[in-house]
């Protein structure tokens, strides 16, 4: 009788702890970003949403592009809130869109394309190679694996720079050389995008795009796996209408985040406490 009692006290607590472990599964969540100065920001208000106010756990985990993406389509995370649509990640969502969900965008007005000081006094791409010696043959790139090298690459190819090469890197290390050729008032050239801080802080401008490489305008979307639904009802509405009301609310977020000592989580949850009719409307 005793042995008896014995595996059955075993079996319910292995029954006890199997729950408990779904429990605590159920109640965390995953996202995925890149880490770029917006997906960063968006990220992190997305998890102190999730945290400070559903309840939930989020871990949120800095990986590439295509991994990102990869990670969505096989359900290994929840979900993402930095997909830069129709033309930026077109061929990354193509790959998973039968196994992903759109949720839509959570904001607007966004653009790629190079960007340079305004005291530079061309205004096209088709001018770069024939002042090439000026920007010492350099196009400062960001991270390879990102949809604006791939753009970059082809507009190389389109606009025949053969006087200029695209430098691989990262967001970090195209705003520092940003910085300094700013600080030294030299040319220079970087692969850039908006709403960014950078905007805020220096006066730049586009490079006009005649042929249209780098695309037009456009929206930063929130993607999350099939069946997060299901799953996660509450995460799901929530991440179904978290969005700004208009570009300049994320570039602010953005730039608090460039502040010495930043904590972008911190800085989120100051957003929650600045805006809480909003994001009061997310939860609802």
């Amino acid at each position: 009788m005793k042995k008896i009692t014995l595996i059955l006290i075993t079996f319910l607590l292995a029954c006890s702890f199997a729950f408990g472990a779904y429990a605590d599964d159920s109640k965390k969540v995953t996202l995925a970003y890149v880490e770029w100065d917006c997906a960063t920001a968006s990220t992190n208000l997305a998890k102190a949403v999730i945290e400070e106010r559903l309840g939930y756990e989020c871990e949120i985990l800095p990986v590439s592009a295509a991994a990102m993406w990869q990670a969505v389509g096989t359900g290994d995370v929840d979900g993402l809130v930095t997909a830069w649509l129709p033309v930026t990640h077109k061929e990354y969502l193509e790959r998973v869109k039968d196994k992903v969900e759109d949720l839509g965008a959570l904001v607007g007005g966004a653009k790629l394309g190079w960007v340079v000081p305004s005291y530079v006094t061309i205004d096209s791409i088709e001018q770069l190679n024939a002042n090439a010696d000026k920007f010492d043959g350099k196009i400062i790139g960001i991270d390879p694996g990102a949809g604006l090298m791939s753009l970059s690459e082809e507009a190389v190819k389109q606009y025949n720079l053969d006087n200029m090469e695209l430098m691989e890197g990262s967001g970090a290390t195209m705003t520092a050389a940003l910085a300094d050729a700013i600080k030294n008032k030299k040319w220079v050239v970087v692969t850039g995008w908006s709403p960014h801080w950078m905007f805020g802080r220096w006066d730049l401008k586009y490079l006009k795009d005649p042929k249209g490489v780098l695309g037009g305008e456009e929206k930063i979307h929130t993607i999350v796996r099939k069946g997060l639904k299901k799953d996660q009802p509450k995460v799901y509405s929530f991440l179904e209408k978290f969005a700004y009301t208009n570009p300049n609310q994320l570039q602010k977020l953005m730039a608090w985040n460039q502040e010495k000592g930043a904590d972008p989580y911190e800085n989120a949850k100051r957003f929650i406490k600045e805006n809480k009719a909003q994001v009061d409307s997310w939860l609802k």
